[in-house]
């Protein structure tokens, strides 16, 4: 992995991703207690930032290969990317999904014309599930640990840097919501060419924070547990075998955050930008508005990974921090 595959991937997604816009507002800033700047992948198709790796790998791909089709396995925003992908492609999409996902990501993989095959995710293996069903014709897209998705989530990265000169932010620690590293690692490989005053922090909730003790371990961790948490977005057995050396590399601490803060970021994301987050999307923001003290300097860059939100969840959030 490098940065020449990132700025290839970003010619590759010119004019089909969005270029996502980096919000700020004086309300979340008084919260925080310095400035936040946040950058929207939820604005991006799809909901989340997952259509630039799935454009990006389904992009390189042969006729044959088209024809014959894709898989991936997602807990939803993954299938979804991937899905709408192969659809702008003309290729055929299998997408497997734990069955607890949230129903209206389920709904719209299947909306994009995808099959979804259902698995219970405390008890199946996704990755055999996949292997299986790719068998030697349908091409694997895995969700992170895979050269071509890592580069085309970091072209989030060249944005950021691009839009935070912009606004005048040279150093900043950016916030980036983390399962199993691809578009952290991605971001940070950006960055690190781009803008090498950023220090790019991974952010996990409470009880899933694989990727924060990895870290600090030096070597691979992996969670108890792969169900129970609202953030499903984020929820990964371990960090990438690809991702992971990245990160060690160019990351600093991660950062752990409890659900609740996810829950009050998202009521203060709609509140104050008119911006929807589901709670894996919004565990950045929740580090920069309510855990400024482990967050160095006078800004700070939180990346809004997605908003593909039941209507239940979402409600929950106003309900309990709304105002």
């Amino acid at each position: 992995m490098n940065i020449d595959m990132i700025n290839e991937a970003a010619i590759r997604i010119k004019g089909h991703a969005r270029r996502t816009p980096m919000l700020t507002s004086p309300f979340v800033d008084e919260i925080a207690g310095r400035r936040v700047l946040l950058k929207c992948e939820a604005l991006q198709h799809t909901g989340s930032f997952k259509f630039r790796g799935g454009w990006s790998m389904v992009s390189t791909l042969t006729p044959q290969q088209l024809k014959a089709g894709v898989i991936a396995f997602s807990s939803g925003n993954h299938a979804q990317g991937v899905a709408y992908a192969a659809k702008m492609h003309g290729a055929p999409a299998t997408i497997v999904m734990p069955a607890d996902a949230p129903k209206i990501k389920i709904e719209n993989t299947r909306a994009l014309g995808a099959k979804v095959v259902l698995y219970d995710r405390a008890t199946e293996d996704r990755d055999e599930i996949g292997a299986r069903l790719a068998g030697n014709e349908l091409t694997l897209i895995k969700p992170y640990d895979e050269p071509l998705v890592i580069a085309g989530q970091g072209t989030t990265g060249l944005e950021i840097a691009e839009q935070a000169a912009e606004l005048d932010v040279e150093k900043a620690d950016v916030l980036v919501n983390c399962g199993g590293g691809g578009l952290t690692s991605g971001i940070a490989l950006a960055l690190e060419e781009k803008a090498p005053k950023m220090c790019v922090r991974p952010v996990e909730p409470v009880g899933f924070d694989d990727v924060a003790r990895s870290l600090k371990a030096g070597e691979i961790k992996a969670n108890e547990q792969l169900s129970g948490s609202i953030c499903d977005a984020i929820i990964t057995p371990q960090p990438g075998d690809i991702t992971f050396p990245i990160l060690k590399h160019l990351c600093g601490e991660g950062l752990v955050v409890p659900e609740e803060d996810c829950l009050r970021a998202m009521a203060v994301a709609f509140a104050r930008l008119k911006v929807v987050l589901e709670p894996g999307g919004a565990t950045a923001l929740a580090a920069a508005l309510y855990h400024g003290d482990k967050i160095q300097g006078d800004a700070v860059i939180a990346v809004a990974t997605g908003g593909n939100v039941d209507a239940p969840m979402f409600q929950t959030a106003l309900s309990k921090y709304g105002s």
